[in-house]
């Protein structure tokens, strides 16, 4: 059965509303990078507290990811991320009402659940409706999109907070997600009569996870991939602040532009994507030789310590942009009917990451420090455990696919 390749009007609204609920998943995402001085402060935070706050999200996120791809290959995007905002509508409104650490943490875990279905639906969707050849440069605009919102949730909530507060930051994100719903609903294709194939043929989760490719990166989606996420969305805050020196609004400022650094990277990346492919740079070789580059980025950033700043946090995400092959060639490895399995099983492994390092790094932090060691050097320390781990994931995927 062919597939359905919809009208590029249609595909470039489908394309535009999706990409605004994936704007406001990154931006719910990454602001506790921005919001950690003031949480910290208001709440008495420790640095496990923090990264356990931050790492809710993604537990929550986590948690739906294998239920999440049966619900998408069955009742399509349409139906399930609108109706999965619902719930962050609620985590939102909650987290902007919460007077406790608890509830901080609950609503975090709730609005995780509710853009769940952010990437991974609209992911979906491009593998039926939009051509094999772009499916790299779609998965790519969208984490430009997620950069964009990135950015937006570091200097631009950072000079909101002076006048209208945290609370009434996510009152207004709240607005915008039920305006999203409405969107969603009215723009998006329906699924049962373009995706026939996709009821007729279930597929099995079991395909997914006996695949030798997508076994060989999960130790990288963990660590490298997930692990950079945790540094872009939480711990390059607290490194400028408290080993750099940054004040709040110097490391809002340096999240800002690090976010618009890879926005500009990633659409020149999906636009140059297919032409390195055609030319015979495919995912297997830009992963062997571009992950390195990050390793020796990130031992650098240590050994500079409190004088590594934004700068260097912008070229250490920057040299990770590889990884973005990942998801695409993930899904490209399985037959259409099983996208949503694919898409959802491997974000579950880099969600898993992302708490698991988020939370870590700050267990570690806290535990040198309880050694009697300085912060600058508790911060080293964690960091340097990261990157060994990087580094052996890397070691396990090259062994695996050495043929």
């Amino acid at each position: 059965m062919e597939k359905y390749i919809l009208p590029t009007k249609k595909a470039v609204l489908v394309f535009l509303v999706f990409a605004f609920g994936y704007f406001l998943s990154t931006l719910l995402r990454a602001i506790t990078a921005t919001l950690s001085p003031v949480l910290t402060s208001q709440f008495s935070l420790q640095a496990a507290d923090l990264g356990l706050l931050a790492g809710g999200y993604f537990l929550g996120f986590g948690s739906m990811q294998i239920p999440l791809g049966y619900l998408l290959d069955k009742h399509g995007p349409k139906k399930i991320v609108s109706s999965f905002l619902l719930i962050a509508f609620i985590g939102v409104t909650a987290f902007a009402l919460s007077k406790n650490f608890s509830s901080l943490f609950i609503s975090r875990v709730l609005i995780g659940v509710g853009v769940s279905a952010c990437l991974m639906g609209p992911l979906t969707a491009y593998r039926i409706w939009f051509a094999d050849k772009y499916q790299q440069r779609l998965n790519s605009w969208m984490l430009m999109v997620g950069s964009f919102g990135y950015i937006c949730s570091s200097l631009p909530v950072q000079l909101l907070l002076p006048d209208y507060g945290w609370r009434m930051v996510f009152g207004g994100l709240a607005f915008l997600t039920l305006i999203c719903i409405v969107l969603i609903l009215l723009i998006a294709p329906s699924w049962e009569d373009q995706n026939k194939e996709n009821n007729d043929n279930a597929g099995s989760l079991a395909e997914v996870w006996r695949n030798n490719f997508f076994r060989s990166l999960i130790p990288i989606g963990i660590f490298n991939y997930g692990g950079m996420f945790a540094i872009l969305t939480l711990w390059a805050g607290p490194w400028m602040t408290r080993v750099s020196g940054y004040t709040p609004f110097e490391s809002a400022t340096g999240l800002f532009w690090i976010n618009v650094t890879m926005l500009v990277a990633f659409f020149l990346w999906g636009y140059i994507l297919p032409k390195l492919s055609s030319s015979g740079l495919g995912t297997m070789k830009l992963l062997k030789f571009g992950l390195p580059v990050s390793f020796l980025v990130l031992f650098i950033i240590i050994l500079l310590g409190s004088k590594a700043g934004s700068i260097h946090w912008t070229i250490y995400i920057l040299s990770t942009i590889s990884l973005s092959l990942t998801q695409p060639a993930v899904a490209l490895a399985f037959p259409k009917y099983l996208a949503g399995k694919a898409f959802t099983s491997y974000n579950l492994i880099l969600f898993i990451g992302i708490f698991v390092t988020q939370w870590g790094i700050g267990l570690i932090i806290d535990f040198v420090q309880f050694l009697g060691f300085s912060e600058i050097f508790a911060f080293q320390i964690s960091f340097f455990v990261f990157l060994l781990s990087c580094i052996f994931s890397y070691i396990y995927f090259i062994y695996c696919n050495k043929k």
